[in-house]
């Protein structure tokens, strides 16, 4: 597994206008080319009416990267919005472009400028995140050492997450970048005397913070 990548948050959707012609940019995280067909056929349901569905996908699993002019000319709208995926890092995502006909012919340069500006759009509606591989670590310290585990945790740029617990210990989670979780558990035990007790869980990408 890669220790990170960088994909969308989560969905966006934005529209600009060229010369009477509108294009609809939406973009939506995918993990695999299933989900991102689904999605497709699902834009493409909702615009039936649209001349051009044009579309441009990245899936991490087996280095998967798709794209389609849906009828416009060659290398002027699907690999445009590919190369916009490609210029920021991202992959398991789709974008897809709807275009409304205005009635006046863009020529190529047009084209290209038009659908690269929808991704953008829509790709910064969406937004960025970068994700980590990370180590789920469960963390139980008394009241003295919470200021340490706190303090060693984002040395090691490590998140926590859950809620954390007050009782007769406090019991902490956080997710700790994979190859660091080892040298973050000796310093903790190390800086607090082993006055904490740790238990290792599962690896999960994480959203670095």
């Amino acid at each position: 597994m890669d220790g990170e990548y960088k994909t969308v948050r989560g969905m966006g959707t934005a529209e600009i206008v060229e010369k009477r012609s509108r294009f609809i940019a939406y973009v939506r995280p995918v993990s695999t080319e299933d989900a991102a067909l689904d999605y497709l056929g699902y834009i493409r349901q909702k615009h039936r009416d649209a001349r051009h569905n044009v579309y441009a996908y990245i899936i991490r699993d087996n280095n998967i990267m798709r794209y389609s002019d849906d009828g416009e000319p060659g290398g002027t709208a699907g690999l445009p919005i590919l190369e916009v995926m490609r210029g920021r890092g991202l992959t398991d995502l789709i974008v897809v472009v709807t275009r409304y006909f205005g009635g006046i012919l863009l020529g190529t340069g047009g084209l290209v400028h038009a659908y690269s500006k929808a991704a953008k759009e829509g790709i910064d509606a969406a937004g960025a995140v970068e994700m980590v591989l990370c180590r789920r670590l469960f963390i139980s310290c008394d009241y003295g050492s919470l200021g340490k585990v706190q303090y060693e945790a984002a040395e090691f740029d490590g998140v926590f997450c859950g809620e954390t617990e007050y009782g007769e210990t406090v019991k902490l989670e956080v997710y700790v970048p994979v190859g660091r979780e080892d040298e973050f558990v000796k310093r903790l035990i190390d800086k607090t005397s082993a006055g904490v007790d740790i238990t290792q869980g599962e690896i999960s990408y994480f959203e670095k913070g």
